[in-house]
């Protein structure tokens, strides 16, 4: 290493200091290679200026929860590109929800396709008999398919969305299956605060508990603590009345799903979710200040008032729009002057008045706004053409837009199917097999016999058609090329069933011979060789 001047004197007046100095400058080289040249670099006054402060996902997200699912909620609430985002979601992915296509292996069952398709077709009117009925739902205020969206949008918004199983008998209804979906606010730890060793709560012993999920020694979720009502609700803000029961996972002896939690996990060793919107609530407050302060601008801008000066002083009314005492916002203010639109005020003589010009609406709000939503948008892979519903730009853009936003619901529309759908399916079919209402022999004795039944697809809603003909010619083509199916393109297109609709067809061409026998009989005649058909 190449000596300076400073070097060669501390050399000869502080030789441990200069040992020190070229040891230090040794190190911050070593220090300052690969990414400390870089992310990571700790000299440069661009980054000295960062302040990071790492923890686990438990200090990361964990506790942090609370604070990110109340802003979440309010910017939906209140923010309308937040709203557009997430509705935008919910309608991409599950729609009106996501209807059930058994895929039974029969190969490995031994059964026939002609056996497959009867045993399919089953088990959907079966699974429609408790799925289209507000019987289902342990509230009775939806169908299935209406849950779906309840525990999806909840999901988005908070975090994580959690659905409790419960069997309830009911004359008349040939399933006891129940779903009661919670919101994620009412999973949280007894008494508000978690357990990070060992010890006993409620009589129960425990490992952890973090966030309302209790874990054992080997870090797997074993329970689930449940409050009996919303912790944020204006009762339960008096710290009475709130209670927790602790519900397990699974049945330890059925090992039956009690509750199913819908979460995508960004770290390892993380328990709860995190709200769709958190990374941008930041941005999205901002923008809503900003469009508030826009339009409150324009507003005050369109009502423009005029003061006159008269020659001489005078105590007469003034003449502009005065509002009436019934409309007055502080009529207990007798120091106060409420106008209405367009008033026109008097002034005594001496009195002046200056007017700004604000310049409103702003000519910039515009593209400011757009990119604000394209930054938005990109954190929540949704294109901003998608977000404001406005598709200016070319044929090819747009497609290339819709195409991947399709993708990420695609990702999406399978983990909320993993995590909800699916499982849900898998509990009533093993219900529908105990009450003997599905014959499936070897279901409950052979976990590969129980899957080859249980098999499933859950079809997402029709993609967005910008260009029909064109579109069409190519789902032909993939499908003669034997890149794709017709059931897969189907589904896609339409969100229909491609073997369903062979048969609709099949139904349909018959009556219609039907109907032009009895409008032409004589073709009849002709087409059966004497009438002999």
């Amino acid at each position: 290493m190449a000596r300076n001047f400073i070097d060669r004197c501390f050399e000869a007046v502080a030789p441990v200091h200069a040992v020190r100095r070229s040891a230090a400058r040794t190190a911050l080289q070593f220090l300052n290679s690969g990414y400390g040249n870089y992310g990571a670099n700790l000299t440069k006054k661009s980054m000295r200026g960062w302040e990071y402060h790492g923890g686990s996902s438990k200090e990361d997200i964990e506790d942090n929860i609370d604070v990110l699912r109340q802003r979440s909620r309010d910017a939906y609430m209140g923010v309308p590109v937040a709203a557009s985002a997430l509705k935008t979601l919910r309608t991409n992915v599950v729609a009106g929800g996501l209807m059930p296509a058994p895929q039974i292996d029969g190969a490995f069952l031994g059964l026939s396709a002609e056996q497959t398709e009867e045993l399919q077709e089953k088990i959907i009117r079966e699974f429609s008999l408790w799925a289209d009925t507000p019987e289902c739902d342990m509230d009775g205020l939806g169908n299935f398919y209406k849950l779906q969206q309840l525990a999806y949008l909840g999901y988005l918004m908070n975090g994580d969305a959690f659905a409790a199983l419960p069997m309830c008998e009911q004359v008349g209804q040939p399933y006891g299956l129940r779903v009661r979906v919670m919101e994620a606010d009412r999973i949280c730890s007894p008494d508000g605060y978690d357990r990070l060793a060992p010890c006993t709560v409620r009589g129960y012993e425990v490992y952890n508990i973090v966030q309302g999920v209790e874990t054992n020694a080997e870090g797997r979720v074993v329970a689930y603590w449940v409050c009996n009502r919303h912790p944020l609700s204006d009762t339960s803000m008096l710290g009475s009345g709130l209670e927790w029961t602790r519900v397990e996972a699974r049945g330890e002896l059925t090992g039956r799903r009690n509750i199913v939690h819908v979460v995508t996990r960004e770290r390892a060793g993380q328990l709860r979710g995190v709200p769709a919107l958190a990374p941008v609530l930041e941005a999205l407050k901002q923008l809503g200040r900003y469009t508030e302060a826009e339009i409150n601008a324009a507003v005050i801008s369109a009502m423009f008032t005029v003061f006159v000066q008269p020659a001489t002083a005078t105590d007469d009314r003034p003449f502009g729009e005065m509002l009436p005492e019934n409309m007055l916002i502080d009529a207990e203010d007798q120091s106060s002057v409420e106008l209405g639109n367009g008033a026109i005020v008097g002034l005594n003589p001496g009195e002046t008045v200056s007017f700004a010009d604000p310049k409103h609406p702003n000519a910039g709000y515009d593209k400011f706004t757009e990119a604000m939503i394209k930054q938005i948008g990109a954190a929540l892979e949704i294109p901003p053409e998608v977000i404001s519903k406005q598709f200016s730009t070319s044929y090819s853009a747009a497609r290339g837009a819709l195409n991947e936003f399709w993708r990420s619901c695609d990702v999406q529309r399978d983990d909320f199917v993993d995590s909800f759908c699916q499982p849900i399916y898998e509990e009533w079919l093993a219900e529908a097999v105990a009450r003997n209402r599905i014959k499936a022999p070897g279901f409950f004795q052979d976990p590969a016999i129980r899957k080859a039944y249980s098999g499933c697809a859950w079809p997402g809603p029709a993609r967005t058609s910008l260009n029909p003909v064109q579109e069409i010619s190519a789902a032909t083509k993939r499908v003669e090329a034997g890149f794709s199916t017709a059931q897969e393109e189907t589904a896609q297109m339409t969100g229909g069933n491609y073997n369903r609709n062979i048969r609709q067809r099949v139904a349909e061409a018959k009556r219609k011979r039907e109907v032009d026998e009895i409008m032409d009989p004589s073709s009849a005649v002709s087409e059966g060789g004497n009438g002999n058909a």
